[in-house]
């Protein structure tokens, strides 16, 4: 089953098309926002078994006032023996990092996590049933936006409390900590500082 969802964000917002089920997940979205300047963003996400990401696929864009036009392009690929490659490019003069990363360091990753996306919150958390209790730390291919450089982030997910039909999860990175909402379909209904269902 397809279903469309939008994120409310305090510099912006996210539109995603999503399909779940039998273990995994498809989806393709598009994303703006202001910080650390404005830009649009697209991207691609394919699961396999288990939610384990098998690709994705993001580009982002927009118009520096003083260099104009830029664009990024980034292709993440978790290979079946768990094996990343990371691919990028750039076009245009914008001060942001560079794209891409070393695919070396994701090795033992599982996930990538898009960031300032409440969607891939998801995938780590349906594959650890932690929607009813317990909790697990990852590894993951973190995307920064909207610069799409790549690095290695270790996460820590808790469950906290059942609120009706929802989940609470404490998630926690390095320096970072939310307590993140979840509808009963799994997906992310309210991710304090990052993005609000609607």
């Amino acid at each position: 089953m397809t279903e469309s969802l939008v994120w409310v964000k305090p510099e912006g917002a996210e539109l995603a098309e999503v399909e779940a089920g039998g273990g995994s997940l498809r989806a393709a979205g598009h994303a703006i926002g202001g910080d650390p300047l404005p830009y649009r963003l697209e991207y691609e996400l394919t699961t396999g078994e288990r939610y384990v990401t098998v690709r994705l696929l993001v580009r982002s864009h927009g118009v520096d006032p003083e260099t104009g036009p830029w664009r990024r392009w980034l292709e993440l690929v978790n290979r079946p023996e768990g094996r990343w490659t990371v691919s990028a490019r750039a076009e245009g003069h914008v001060k942001l990092p560079p794209p891409g990363g070393d695919a070396a360091e994701l090795a033992g990753a599982l996930d990538c996590d898009l960031g300032l996306s409440p969607l891939t919150n998801t995938m780590p958390v349906l594959r650890s049933g932690l929607l009813e209790g317990g909790s697990a730390e990852f590894l993951m291919a973190w995307v920064s936006v909207p610069d799409l450089a790549v690095s290695p982030s270790r996460q820590t997910y808790e469950f906290v409390r059942r609120d009706g039909e929802r989940s609470v999860v404490r998630y926690a990175s390095p320096g970072f900590s939310r307590e993140i909402v979840f509808g009963p379909d799994g997906l992310v209904a309210d991710y304090p500082s990052v993005g609000r269902r609607v």
